[in-house]
């Protein structure tokens, strides 16, 4: 590999930038502490990378007076830049040692500067490396004669370049990896949801391949400014390997670096950075994807390939609503969900043609008419989430997330089963690593009476996404219907060791305790979800049914008398009004209010619940089930 000429400003090597003109190192844009002689030995090992840098030549280059205690304080210094990159002599990430001889620097070298000059003058958007740089120098014409010499010394720079690239090629497949979010070096606070959309995009380009497990969202983000070490990480999520990156962002460029590192070996497999045009963002992160799916030696099928080399171009202010969007709707609040309504809005309007944009559309709209929320009637929620689905499977039928928007707008509210699963499947098929897909689908086979298929795909999503909330918390929830009680308790036990403060997890708690004649213990975690998440149908239903059980009528009646009251303002109270009825012992009332919530278009999830149990056998319980088109239960 050939040495840069002209010495530059800064080099950039994985997360670390050296500026060698003030003679600082940064990680992430934050300076880490390296003296004087360090960094002169790291700056002569940066600007030959792939070079075997001998002792002698630092010895003449760097210090050629100094000759007592030469070697001690060589191997000083190289000890202090590896505490500096958090590297390791056993199995190095960026110097290796060649014994007796010297050093080598083993990552990937480029040359930087400010964003608007470097990137700014680049043709494409194509990676820069440090034999392909748009702000090297301008090399100066040749005269004729020596234009085969320059050839020749090209080529076997390339063929050397190569040689040492496949010598650092993993010796094994990676099967499981994580996206760590990536960092956001803008100094624009307001740019983080662009760090975390790229964080997000390179998830879902990488969970499309089936050999493959990758770590969903909600568990990677998580991670998100954390000081646990790489081996800790790995363990926690029981992965391989990690992908760390940044993204830098200037006006309408963007950059973005990424290394992936195998662990616990915390060995450094690969590090690239990637510029353009933020029009062409898409195809940068699938060039990112492309290059971590060759180093991990993973097969590809042919649709695979062919998804992971499509990326149209998107209008950038549509692009940026979108991921806005999606930012706010991965919050789960009333408050998120309509801002990201709002932004998933505005990038449909900027870009009538982007379909991930109405998938996300089509998302808000379906969870804002669910029970939790309630900011849309259902029927309203329904009309809106079916005709951005439909729009969005339109515009890309190759869009796992537009197939999975519209399996449930059809399931929740349209409870069109079969053309339901013909959606989820097709999601599943174009992204296995969705676990959304696998979480929503889960709920869909439940409802349709498979539930041990249900449960299955509940922990598949769970093994993609183990540090999601929802996920676990749906898990207990299905486990519960199952009546696996002590495994429900359990599980609703872990998703409270990861946030004591999750509403939804004392309300699954206190449904397995209900179902097991734990009554207080019942009551006392639906008023924790209560006093956490405030008064949701669902929270105070479940509250009035255990008081009711236990013998507390009275405080029963009083929640349903206030439920009743609401009932006009939130019509999908009407199926936890029923459940209401059903602990005091009306079965009549019950079931009216049932066939309320059946005329008012409402989610059948909640007739799985084995509070209902008492009603099963009714007749009028089975011909509700079979006018939703149900198989009997």
């Amino acid at each position: 590999m050939r040495r840069l000429s002209d010495p530059p400003k800064r080099l950039r090597f994985g997360m670390f930038e050296a500026d060698l003109r003030l003679g600082e190192l940064t990680k992430a844009g934050k300076r880490v502490r390296l003296q004087e002689q360090p960094f002169r030995v790291l700056t002569l090992l940066l600007e030959r990378p792939g070079e075997l840098v001998t002792r002698a030549e630092i010895h003449n280059t760097l210090w050629p007076q100094t000759i007592v205690d030469f070697d001690h304080g060589l191997n000083k210094a190289v000890s202090k830049i590896r505490d500096a990159l958090g590297d390791s002599s056993e199995k190095p990430r960026f110097i290796a040692t060649i014994p007796g001889r010297g050093y080598r620097f083993l990552a990937d070298v480029s040359v930087v500067d400010a964003l608007s000059a470097d990137v700014g003058t680049s043709p494409t958007a194509g990676p820069t490396t440090a034999g392909a740089l748009p702000t090297a120098p301008a090399v100066q014409p040749q005269p004729q004669r020596h234009w085969w010499l320059l050839s020749g010394l090209v080529l076997i720079l390339i063929a050397a370049t190569t040689i040492a690239w496949f010598r650092m090629a993993p010796s094994a497949k990676v099967h499981s990896l994580v996206v760590l979010p990536f960092q956001n070096l803008s100094n624009d606070a307001s740019q983080e949801f662009f760090a975390d959309g790229m964080t997000d995009e390179l998830i879902t380009d990488l969970g499309q391949i089936s050999a493959l497990r990758v770590i969903s969202r909600t568990s990677a983000m998580s991670y998100k400014a954390t000081t646990k070490s790489l081996t800790d990480i790995a363990r926690e999520l029981n992965v391989e390997a990690l992908v760390e990156g940044s993204v830098l962002r200037v006006g309408d460029r963007v950059r973005i670096t990424a290394q992936l590192i195998r662990v616990p070996a915390d060995e450094h497999i690969w590090a690239h950075s990637y510029e353009g045009d933020i029009r062409d963002t898409l195809a940068l992160q699938r060039d990112v994807a492309g290059a971590i799916v060759q180093q991990i030696g993973t097969t590809l099928t042919q649709p695979e390939l062919r998804a992971l080399e499509s990326a149209r171009p998107v209008v950038p202010e549509a692009y940026e609503s979108y991921l806005k969007g999606r930012y706010f709707w991965n919050k789960r609040t009333r408050d998120g969900l309509n801002k990201s309504i709002e932004q998933f809005d505005r990038a449909v309007a900027m870009d009538p043609t982007y379909a991930p944009a109405y998938s996300g559309l089509a998302d808000a709209y379906a969870l804002s008419g669910d029970w939790e929320y309630g900011i849309l009637s259902p029927q309203d929620a329904a009309a809106k989430s079916h005709a951005a689905a439909i729009k969005a499977v339109s515009l890309d039928d190759n869009l796992a997330q537009a197939h999975t928007s519209l399996a449930l707008s059809l399931d929740l509210y349209g409870w069109e089963w079969d053309a339901a699963e013909k959606e989820y499947q097709r999601a599943l098929q174009l992204n296995p690593g969705y676990a959304t897909a696998h979480q929503w689908y889960a709920w869909h086979l439940l409802v349709t009476g498979r539930t041990t298929d249900g449960l299955f795909e509940l922990r598949t999503a769970y093994s993609q996404d183990p540090l999601s909330l929802i996920i676990s918390a749906d898990l207990a929830d299905a486990l519960c219907i199952a009546h696996l009680l002590d495994e429900s308790v359990r599980q609703s036990l872990r998703t409270l060791e990861f946030d004591p403060n999750f509403a939804l997890g004392h309300y699954q708690l206190g449904q397995a305790y209900e179902q097991k004649k734990l009554h207080s213990q019942a009551i006392a975690e639906f008023e924790k979800a209560i006093a956490i998440g405030g008064h949701a149908d669902a929270f105070d239903a479940n509250l009035a049914y255990s008081l009711a059980t236990s013998g507390r009528r009275q405080e029963a009646n009083t929640i349903l008398t206030d439920m009743l009251a609401r009932n006009e303002q939130n019509p999908s109270a009407q199926s936890n009004i029923a459940l209401i009825y059903v602990g005091l012992g009306d079965r009549d009332q019950a079931l009216a209010w049932l066939n309320e919530a059946y005329e008012s278009r409402f989610n059948p999830s909640i007739l799985l619940r084995p509070t209902f149990d008492s009603l099963r056998p009714d007749p009028r319980f089975q011909d509700l089930r079979r006018r939703l088109g149900l198989p009997p239960h």
